[in-house]
């Protein structure tokens, strides 16, 4: 190393606190942002230049540097993303972060030919107001990250040149990360329109065009269908009425024989004065004062397995369905049964 590269190295001892600073710095004005705007990312991570790594870019391209600060990958970031449309919002949220220097920047995702692959990363040279120093930001995706990280190992680390079989092989992995990174991308975007739809069908009433699953169960559960119901519950006892999850009932309905949500509708039309006389029996020897917002939902379920001749063992099978499987249930069922036995459509059963 020669005696201008040396000097580079002292001078690069005698800032590390200054690096650290702006290290921590960048991390935490990055954080914030992420936070503030809702994006959701794999990793967040920072460091600062080893001395070692310095020294063998210095020994390598000394001759590069007339200064320390024309070394702007001292200070070095990285964001790393689920989906590569992330990394562009990401992009322009650093742009409004920090001040970047453009004629050092570089979109590497716009360098490949048509005919040739390899990692994509969008590194950006930015200045925090107040430090000397500038950093290095990386934005890729975790498959991108993967690629830079295997290829990097395989490659460079080695030493060796890469016979070209080898390569081959490599380039075609790449062309399968990349068009997987296209495909998630794709999926979200389509994943969210499908739910834009589903919501603009549940608000318009065409439940019989939407089928059932967990998003459209979630969808239709904010049109409150049992809140009614369990209205009208809750003034047998002037009871209150505590939020509790629905969407463990979803598989209960599923068995039911629900497949749209319109079927969840008449399920609840068809068994719900049932379902409200079954809780007048459950209530009203009580002093209860606090019911479970499930409570709608969970009698309509009952009133149906009952009708249907499921019986104890149906109502057992419910049971552990949403509470998980336990010996509990069984005397649950048991207790239910009886409760449910003085409804009128149980007497036509059992004649």
């Amino acid at each position: 190393m020669d005696l201008h590269s040396e000097m580079l190295l002292e001078e690069f001892r005698e800032s590390l606190p200054e690096l650290e600073k702006l290290k921590e710095q960048v991390l935490a004005t990055l954080r914030e942002a992420l936070n503030r705007n809702g994006l959701i990312v794999t990793a967040v991570e920072a460091r600062v230049k080893t001395e070692e790594s310095l020294a063998g870019k210095l020994a390598l391209k000394g001759g590069k540097y007339a200064t320390l600060d024309e070394v702007t990958d001292l200070v070095g970031a990285r964001i790393i993303t689920f989906y590569t449309d992330d990394v562009d919002r990401i992009a322009a949220m650093t742009e409004q972060l920090f001040e970047v220097d453009w004629n050092n920047s570089v979109d590497k995702r716009m360098l490949h030919q048509l005919d040739s692959f390899g990692y994509n990363s969008l590194h950006y040279i930015c200045r925090v107001p107040g430090y000397h120093f500038r950093f290095e930001l990386q934005l890729r995706t975790t498959l991108q990250h993967a690629w830079a990280a295997i290829n990097h190992d395989t490659g460079y680390k080695s030493g060796i040149e890469i016979p070209r079989m080898y390569m081959r092989r490599m380039n075609r992995l790449a062309g399968l990360l990349e068009l997987a990174d296209d495909e998630f991308s794709r999926i979200r975007s389509e994943i969210t329109d499908y739910r834009r739809r589903v919501h603009q069908l549940v608000q318009n009433g065409k439940l019989d065009d939407v089928l059932l699953d967990g998003d459209t169960f979630r969808s239709y559960l904010q049109a409150e269908p049992f809140e009614q119901l369990n209205k009208r519950i809750a003034a047998i006892n002037q009871a209150e009425i505590q939020d509790a999850p629905l969407i463990r009932y979803l598989r209960v309905l599923v068995a039911l024989g629900c497949k749209t949500l319109g079927d969840v509708s008449r399920l609840i039309h068809k068994y719900e004065e049932d379902a409200y006389r079954l809780a007048r029996y459950q209530l009203g020897n009580t002093d209860l004062d606090i019911i479970s917002s499930a409570v709608g939902l969970q009698n309509i379920c009952i009133v149906c397995i009952l009708s249907t001749g499921g019986g104890k063992i149906g109502l057992e099978r419910m049971f552990d369905a949403i509470n998980g499987h336990n010996t509990q249930n069984a005397a649950l069922a048991e207790l239910t049964y009886q409760l449910a036995s003085n409804l009128p459509f149980m007497s036509q059963l059992n004649a």
